[in-house]
């Protein structure tokens, strides 16, 4: 399934910012960043639980926020993207610019 996580991470304090860091590498472990706190993310059911887990155990329910939207498929017919758009092909893994 193909979906995009985004987060908002108060980043006030040095815990806050190292749950900043926390959040983004575990994204990273999934997906590809396309804006500063926005991945895409190519997974199954098993690779969603896991992450999914992982964030709620690193983020601070009283001071971050974190969405979760499934994209519908395909893809390519329901985003567009304008401006800078460096996003890979999860099936192909190819770079399309």
């Amino acid at each position: 399934m193909q979906i995009l996580v985004a987060y908002d991470v108060t980043t006030d304090t040095a815990p806050g910012r190292k749950r900043l860091r926390k959040v983004a590498k575990i994204c990273q472990d999934y997906g590809q960043r396309v804006q500063k706190s926005v991945f895409e993310c190519s997974v199954n059911e098993m690779q969603y639980e896991q992450m999914l887990h992982r964030l709620l155990k690193s983020i601070n329910e009283k001071e971050d926020s974190l969405r979760i939207y499934r994209l519908r498929e395909p893809k390519e017919r329901n985003v567009i993207a304008y401006g800078i758009n460096t996003a890979l092909d999860f099936d192909n893994d190819v770079l399309m610019i």
